[in-house]
C-alpha cells in the first residue's frame, strides 16, 4: 500500500427526515442572529418561508456556475443588511453562492441541499468570470454544518434527480483514481456509487439512500483532487453556459472510458459498485435507465464549440491517470455531443 495523507473535513452533519426543523437552532449554534437564506428564483418561496421561521432574510438570486458579478451584488446586500450568517437552501447554485460569499466575508455557513450535488461537503468553489470557470480551495469555503433531509427532495423532478445523482457519482469516480487518493476515500467513493446507482432507479422511493450516497460522494470530492471529467464539465459549463448536472451526466461515461486503461483498479471498483461488467458502459447504461440526457447537442452545446472546449481543457496541466491528448479529448467530446456509447480513445 502506498503512503497517504487523510484529513477529514470539519463539517457537522445532521441527517434524517424532518431535520429541516432544526435549522433555526443550528443557525443559533453557529452564532447567526440575522442569517441570509440563499436560494435560486425557483426556490424563492421556500427561502422566504424558512427566513420567516428563523428570523432571517431571504435572498433568491443564486444562478448556475456562480458568476462573480452575482456574488459581488450578494456580498453588498449582506453588508447593507447586517447579515451575520449564511444558509444556502437548494442545489449547487445556492450552495455555490453561499460559499462564494463566505470566501469574501468569512461568515459561518449552514447548507441545506435539495439535490444530490455534493458541493456542500467541500472547501472547493467554482466561479465564472468572463466566460471562464475556475476553481479554488480555501478553509473559508467549507460549510460549518450541513442538514440532509430527504423530505426536501419530495418534489425533485425525476429528470433532475437523475442528472444530479450522476453528478454526485462523478465525484466518486474521479476520487477512485485521484493522484492524492487514499483507502478511506476509496471506501467512501465505492459505497457512494453503490448507494446512488441502487437508489436512483427507485425514483422517489430511493431518496433516503440516494441522499446518503450523495453525502459520501460530496465528502470524497472535498478530500481528493478531481481530474479530466471535472475539468471538461467546468469548461463546458463556464464557457458555454450548459446546465451543470446535465453536463456531468453526459460527460461522465466518456471521461471514464478515456481513463479506463490507465486506472484498472478504479475501474474495477466502479464496475463492482454499479453491478456492471465494465465501468464506462455501466455508467452509460445507468444514465439511459434513469432517463438522463445522453448527448451534449440536446442541452445546448454548439458543435462548432467542441474545438474550443478541447483547447481549453488541455491549456493547463492537472493530474489525470492518462496524459492529456488533445486529439483524443476532441474525439471524446464528439462522442458526447452525438450521444454515442462511450469508447476508449
Amino acid at each position: 500500500m502506498k503512503p497517504f495523507v487523510y484529513m477529514p473535513l470539519p463539517t457537522r452533519i445532521l441527517f434524517g427526515r424532518g431535520r429541516i426543523g432544526e435549522a433555526g437552532n443550528e443557525a443559533k449554534r453557529l452564532g447567526m442572529m440575522r442569517p441570509m437564506v440563499i436560494a435560486t428564483a425557483q426556490q424563492a418561496e421556500s427561502a422566504e418561508a424558512l427566513a420567516q421561521e428563523i428570523g432571517g432574510i431571504a435572498y433568491a438570486k443564486a444562478v448556475m456556475h456562480t458568476p462573480v458579478d452575482v456574488t459581488e451584488k450578494a456580498v453588498a446586500f449582506a453588508a447593507d443588511r447586517g447579515i451575520d450568517g449564511l444558509i444556502s437552501l437548494g442545489g449547487g447554485s445556492s450552495t455555490g453562492l453561499g460559499k462564494a460569499i463566505a470566501l469574501r466575508t468569512d461568515l459561518p455557513q449552514l447548507a441545506i441541499p435539495t439535490s444530490y450535488a455534493g458541493s456542500e461537503m467541500t472547501n472547493i468553489l467554482g466561479e465564472t468570470d468572463n466566460g471562464l470557470k475556475t476553481t479554488r480551495r480555501d478553509p473559508k469555503i467549507q460549510p460549518e454544518t450541513v442538514i440532509y433531509d430527504p423530505d426536501l427532495l419530495a418534489t425533485l423532478p425525476d429528470r433532475f434527480a437523475a442528472t444530479s445523482g450522476l453528478n454526485a457519482i462523478a465525484h466518486a469516480v474521479e476520487a477512485l483514481y485521484a493522484a492524492d487518493g487514499n483507502p478511506i476515500v476509496s471506501l467512501m467513493a465505492e459505497e457512494g456509487i453503490r448507494a446512488l446507482s441502487h437508489a436512483l432507479p427507485e425514483g422517489r422511493n430511493g431518496h433516503d439512500e440516494a441522499l446518503y450516497g450523495a453525502w459520501l460522494c460530496g465528502a470524497v470530492l472535498g478530500s481528493a483532487a478531481m481530474a479530466l471529467h471535472h475539468k471538461l464539465c467546468h469548461v463546458l459549463g463556464g464557457t458555454f453556459n450548459l446546465p451543470h448536472a446535465e453536463t456531468h451526466a453526459i460527460v461522465l461515461p466518456h471521461a471514464t472510458a478515456y481513463n479506463a486503461a490507465a486506472a484498472p483498479e478504479a475501474m474495477a471498483r466502479i464496475a463492482r459498485a454499479l453491478g456492471a461488467g465494465e465501468a464506462a458502459s455501466g455508467l452509460h447504461d445507468l444514465a439511459r435507465r434513469i432517463g438522463a440526457p445522453l448527448a451534449l447537442k440536446d442541452i445546448g452545446m454548439p458543435e462548432d464549440g467542441l474545438d474550443r472546449a478541447a483547447d481549453i481543457a488541455v491549456s493547463s496541466p492537472y493530474p489525470n491517470p492518462r496524459p492529456l491528448d488533445r486529439a483524443a479529448i476532441r474525439h471524446l467530446l464528439d462522442n458526447a455531443w452525438h450521444g454515442r456509447a462511450p469508447l476508449a480513445t
